[in-house]
């Protein structure tokens, strides 16, 4: 028998010591010694942890509409800028209408504006007037961006709760799966992530008359607004600062009444704009709407340059955290409705672990027997290396952060079977090479020599398939190829590097071997 090197042994020992340390933090304490960055508990996932399952339905055509008519302002700043008079300029859903009081300068804010909306079509049914829908791609690129937007800031919500391994993920072209394992409360989930949180902060208009709007007569570039009592403000339609502006949110009490309130830090950009919002308009008043709703309407007493302000209103300890987690995380793009809502309890998740274990055991008992009983003494050795296969597996996804599903399962299953084809394969490839005469040393050799690209070509165009369903599965067929990945690896190397350790470590001592127990 060639020598086998010495590094492989301890390659083996290696990764048989990490195996054991990885796995350990789901059944006993590691000590304080081995890193904790590869000692961590496996995560279970919705189906054997129980939680939450939401799928929500985002209305992205508000998406569209909200970016309409957020070009409207940059249209009207273009032209003052530009020094061109207009006498009309309104949007739609997907429209920007500009009517300009002198025809000569048709040609200057035809430029002006081509160059501010690049994403949209002109049209000019006369002189001075100018039309300009959104156009397609742009409209599907918005869209898309909002959904990738929606994720973000439900994944930074869900983290905010104190969960780990969320599932959240996209689902057709308007819907956003999420999924919470381990967390029961679907109702402040649904509450915290169904926030849209738009913040807004307009100026309240001292000089119109309130009672004229109420009946109608509402003056030019003005809204009404309400306070959660019902009461009505005349407001500056036009937003100086939104939730976008702001970096940090946290619950505080205000010092003049005592009650939970939520103190904003402002972003760099959002820093300055609040301070030049604050020096222009000293002694006027400012009001703060969530949701459409005006939270409080403060006056401004002197320039504030600190880039911080405060919300009040009748809130509750837990109403203040709520709003500060979801301003942390940022405002949703458009508004979300839950669309589908199931929870899983606990012990239904604990009912799929057990049967997940039952078919692992039985699965495992089965393979060792027909091992045992069929190659022998080689039997047993492909035996040690399966259980060491599965120990490596369960340590490589607690060391990975990988989360096992149900699915996860069935792919641990799987590879529990096909572990040992790698050592049939060897075990075959030897018994042909003592028929054909060669000593037990050679045959041992020669069987995992020649096998071994046989195992690589199965096994590589297997793990291409997990590849590919890990990359256009959903989360439990994920699930599935991540397990059925690190199971093929970890029979790889079991099967070609550990069982030939032991057999090498069986035999070498031994003198005159004419038979092998295969």
């Amino acid at each position: 028998m060639q020598a086998y090197s010495r590094w492989k042994f301890w390659l083996i020992l290696v990764v048989l010591i990490s195996a054991i340390m990885g796995t350990a933090p789901n059944l006993i304490s590691v000590p304080s010694w081995w890193p904790a960055s590869m000692s961590k508990p496996l995560n279970l996932g919705l189906d054997l942890k129980g939680g939450i399952h939401l799928v929500v339905d985002v209305d992205i055509d508000k998406v569209i509409t909200q970016q309409v008519s957020d070009n409207v302002n940059g249209v009207r700043r273009t032209l003052r800028e530009e020094k061109i008079r207009y006498q009309k300029l309104d949007s739609n859903a997907t429209q920007v209408s500009v009517v300009l009081k002198n025809t000569d300068d048709a040609d200057k804010a035809e430029k002006a504006l081509k160059n501010l909306l690049p994403g949209y079509d002109m049209e000019q049914p006369e002189t001075g007037t100018f039309v300009f829908t959104i156009s397609e791609s742009e409209a599907k690129e918005i869209k898309s961006y909002a959904i990738e937007q929606t994720i973000e800031v439900i994944r930074r919500r869900v983290d905010a709760l104190g969960t780990t391994e969320p599932v959240i993920m996209r689902q057709g072209d308007h819907r956003v799966l999420v999924q919470i394992p381990g967390y029961e409360d679907s109702a402040h989930a649904k509450l915290i992530i169904g926030q849209t949180a738009q913040l807004e902060f307009k100026l309240v208009d001292e000089k119109g008359d309130l009672n004229k709007a109420l009946s109608g007569q509402i003056p030019a570039g003005d809204m009404i607004a309400y306070y959660e009592d019902g009461r009505p403000i005349l407001l500056k339609e036009r937003t100086e600062l939104s939730g976008k502006d702001v970096s940090q949110a946290r619950v505080s009490i205000d010092s003049q009444n005592n009650e939970p309130a939520v103190t904003l830090k402002f972003n760099t950009q959002g820093a300055r704009m609040f301070d030049r919002l604050t020096h222009e308009n000293v002694k006027k008043r400012f009001a703060i709407l969530l949701e459409g709703k005006v939270q409080s309407a403060p006056v401004i007493q002197e320039r504030i340059s600190g880039g911080t302000a405060q919300i009040t209103g009748s809130f509750l300890i837990d109403d203040a955290r709520n709003l500060a987690i979801v301003l942390r995380a940022g405002a949703l793009p458009a508004p979300i409705k839950v669309v589908e809502e199931r929870s899983i309890g606990p012990s239904l998740g604990q009912d799929s672990i057990d049967q997940g274990l039952n078919s692992i055991i039985y699965g495992c008992v089965a393979v060792l027997f027909f091992m045992l009983i069929y190659y022998r003494f080689f039997g047993l050795v492909a035996n040690i290396a399966l259980l060491f296969n599965i120990l490596l597996i369960a340590a490589a996804m607690s060391m990975l952060g990988a989360t096992l599903t149900l699915p996860g399962i069935a792919g641990i299953v799987l590879t529990i079977g096909m572990a040992v084809d790698a050592n049939v394969l060897i075990f075959e490839r030897i018994r042909e090479e003592i028929n054909n005469g060669k000593t037990p040393f050679a045959a041992i050799d020669g069987g995992y020599d020649k096998a071994f690209s046989t195992i690589m070509d199965a096994n590589i165009t297997t793990l291409i398939a997990a590849f590919v369903l890990f990359q256009f599965g959903s989360g439990p067929i994920k699930g599935f190829a991540v397990t059925l990945s690190v199971g093929i690896l970890a029979s790889m190397f079991t099967a070609i590097v550990v069982t030939r350790a032991i057999i090498v470590l069986s035999y070498k001592k031994r003198k005159n071997v004419k038979t092998l127990s295969i």
